[in-house]
């Protein structure tokens, strides 16, 4: 039996990583095929701990940082020229609390706040063609290619006064590929992106931070056990990210990556819910830290 279709990824994204780096996360199935015109309300919680990824090229060492995080998210599939699309918006809050060095002393942390907000439109290129519900209960997934532009508003809370913030004081954009191939129960996706950062000219105590391109992929694979209920492992790798504050360029380009497990249950006709973890396997700068969370999903429209 197929998969029902579900959004939940567009919160695992947030959900799976730091909210300074904005890399190292965890979205299977982020190219399945949906019914048009079916809405997603989607909750979710997730606890972060270890030592979460500030910019790279901050000061700040051996941070131990614990992390609690809430997101509310909205999305839409849509008919984009006859294939498949989707519109999200992911609206996240967060408590962070911990200790670091800087500058050889101890300092601690804690701030409750809204991180920075997180839009995105998808579309499916070949594969996955716009479907009504009726013709959804039809539909078989064999190759999808597909893409996806992300903007993330630099609208969370900062302090420049602070090295470590919810917000980035940055906008970034992130263009994404992928495939997605179906071969029975299984399901192998591949995908590569890149983060574009604008500068931040109102960096720690006035400095302005410029950040090289981040390149990221992701690599999944999904088992089907029918019903709605489906699992993956997944890892990701990402390179590069490199900063420069006031002119001076760091050392700090980035390698590094994440595995990470995903566990789908259906409750009933509209409400879903997902279990997730992910932790650090290869750390170069930041981004090796222990991730758990869950994230509730209600679907509705189109005669759902």
């Amino acid at each position: 039996m197929m998969a029902r279709p579900d959004a939940l990824s567009v919160v695992i994204a947030l959900l799976s990583l730091a909210p300074f780096a904005r890399a190292g996360e965890i979205e299977p199935r982020s190219f399945s095929n949906a019914p048009v015109g079916i809405n997603f309300l989607i909750a979710g919680y997730a606890h972060s701990q270890g030592g979460l990824s500030t910019v790279a090229s901050s000061p700040i060492e051996d941070a131990q940082l614990t992390m609690n995080t809430e997101v509310l998210a909205y999305a839409r599939a849509l008919d984009v020229w006859g294939k498949s699309g989707k519109f999200d918006v992911i609206l996240p809050h967060s408590n962070l609390s911990g200790t670091a060095m800087v500058a050889g002393q101890p300092v601690g942390r804690h701030i409750s706040g809204l991180n920075d907000p997180l839009f995105r439109f998808s579309t499916n290129f070949h594969g996955a063609p716009a479907l009504s519900l009726q013709e959804f209960s039809k539909y078989k997934q064999d190759l999808i290619v597909g893409g996806s532009l992300q903007l993330s508003a630099p609208w969370g809370q900062y302090d420049p006064d602070k090295l470590v913030n919810l917000g980035s004081n940055r906008w970034f954009m992130k263009p994404n590929l992928g495939i997605s191939k179906e071969l029975g129960p299984l399901t192998f996706e591949l995908s590569a992106g890149v983060f574009l950062f604008t500068d931040n000219n109102d960096y720690f105590k006035g400095s302005t931070l410029a950040q090289d391109p981040l390149y990221t992929t992701q690599l999944h694979t999904t088992y089907n056990f029918g019903r709605g209920v489906w699992a993956a492992v997944s890892g990701t790798y990402d390179y590069g990210g490199r900063t420069t504050i006031n002119s001076i360029r760091k050392d700090d380009v980035q390698s590094n990556a994440r595995v990470g497990a995903t566990l789908a249950l259906p409750v009933n006709t509209n409400n879903s819910i997902k279990l997730y973890a992910s932790s650090g396997v290869a750390t170069r700068i930041g981004n090796d830290y222990d991730l758990i969370g869950a994230a509730w999903q209600y679907r509705w429209g189109s005669g759902l």
